[in-house]
């Protein structure tokens, strides 16, 4: 998720879609979350891991 926000993030930028920086953004957010949680040993949705 981490990755495709970054992505997103950049797409928006070159290109000027406002909208595709406001997903990339939103993905971005949401992936390190995520990441955060697992690497933090809490379960996030029954998972131990979000690859």
């Amino acid at each position: 998720m981490i990755v495709l926000g970054v992505i997103l993030l950049i797409i928006g930028l070159l290109t000027g879609i406002a909208i595709l920086w406001t997903i990339g953004i939103v993905l971005l957010v949401i992936g390190a979350v995520l990441w955060g949680l697992g690497a933090a040993g809490h379960a996030v949705a029954g998972r131990r891991h979000f690859y």
